[in-house]
């Protein structure tokens, strides 16, 4: 490499850390005023329910975006290049001398260069969470939208759904409350017929008598059921 001993090689080196740098810092300050734009314009376009114009907007802000990344990496590889550089002649034997001195400007430079390369990706990250959540608030406010419109229909259809639905669960309701009324009425009655019985033996005797008759009688009828079922039966197959 032609000159690479010289000062002359080194104070070009530094120039052209210094031009990256400077054109650096003006890209970095216009990336993130529109990252900020961006966000401002979004917040107030939230109660805005008109499509074109956000979306034109939004459109050329993504493109200046893109366009802006590209050119900031492009100049982030170039100042690397150049650092590398500077560390290369840092080492060669015609610096050895000034090793010191060198050293500490290099360091300078590679200080910015990772500031700026921190910065970048923090304003690049930033924008990209704020497109994305924006796109996710802007899906659910068209789906909010289109349901709305298309829902007129369906409004009448869940009122008489919902006024059905309370009508059945007041029957519900109300029968409920009537076999349960009816339920402590039958127990009332048999706690007193019990009470009744307990007190009169004789009664208690006529109401065992009544209940003996009533399970013979069931038993006698259900005899004569079966008897007949099952003389249908053998008539059926003969």
């Amino acid at each position: 490499m032609a000159g690479i001993g010289t000062s002359t090689y080194w104070e070009d080196l530094r120039k052209q850390a210094r031009q990256l740098e400077n054109e650096l810092d003006l890209k970095l300050v216009s990336f993130s005023k529109l990252c900020t734009s961006y966000s401002s314009s979004r917040d107030g376009r939230r109660g805005d329910t008109s499509d074109t114009t956000p979306l034109l907007n939004n459109s050329t802000q993504d493109r200046m975006f893109d366009t802006m990344s590209v050119e900031i990496e492009q100049l982030l590889a170039k100042l690397t290049a150049v650092n590398d550089k500077m560390a290369e002649y840092t080492n060669s034997p015609g610096a050895a001398a000034l090793n010191a001195a060198l050293m500490h400007t290099l360091q300078r430079h590679r200080d910015i260069l990772q500031d700026y390369t921190h910065e970048f990706h923090k304003t690049k990250g930033n924008f990209l969470a704020i497109r994305e959540r924006e796109d996710l608030l802007g899906s659910v406010r068209k789906d909010i939208e289109t349901y709305k419109s298309g829902s007129g229909v369906n409004n009448r259809r869940t009122e008489l759904f919902l006024k059905e639905h309370e009508h059945l669960r007041n029957i519900a309701m109300a029968t409920k409350e009537n076999v349960t009324f009816q339920r402590g009425m039958l127990k009332s009655i048999q706690s007193k017929v019990n009470t009744l019985a307990n007190r009169f033996p004789a009664i208690n005797n006529l109401i065992q008598r009544i209940n003996l008759r009533k399970r013979r009688d069931s038993l006698i009828l259900g005899a004569v059921i079966g008897v007949c079922t099952i003389l249908l039966l053998l008539y059926a197959f003969h």
